[in-house]
């Protein structure tokens, strides 16, 4: 279950960069704000595939309850609660606004995540019971 695979460590680095270029460059308001929440998920999932061996869909599923619960917590104010407001890594990693767009924008991205899982690495993405016959 435990392995590392750099394949997908150097994606998390990449799409990592990818982040912080926009959170440091971009104040848009497609961008930033959509394209991000694409993005994060992948990163996570890529991240999450780095160090565990799990079947895309497995993973895909986690990454986006995480993403959801994320989303919800700030529904919650969780940075107020836990007196985090002056931190402006915890504002920009936690997040500070819920938004239901931005649970369409995880869907989004764990969708692209399976579609190249799938289509352009060949994986499966419901691992297949194997009989003894």
């Amino acid at each position: 279950m435990l392995a590392f695979n750099k394949n997908y460590f150097g994606l998390a680095i990449l799409f990592f960069c990818i982040e912080v270029l926009i959170a440091l460059f971009l104040n848009d308001s497609v961008i930033r704000p959509y394209l991000g929440d694409v993005l994060v998920v992948i990163l996570i999932y890529c991240f999450l595939k780095s160090f565990l061996q799990l079947p895309v869909l497995t993973a895909a599923i986690f990454v986006l309850i995480f993403s959801f619960a994320i989303e919800f917590l700030q529904f919650l104010n969780i940075v107020e609660i836990l007196q985090l407001e002056k931190s402006k890594i915890a504002r920009t990693v936690i997040g500070t606004s819920f938004s239901w767009i931005d649970l369409l924008t995880y869907v989004v991205g764990i969708a692209i995540v399976i579609i190249v899982e799938k289509y352009w690495f060949k994986k499966e993405i419901i691992p297949v019971l194997k009989t003894s016959k």
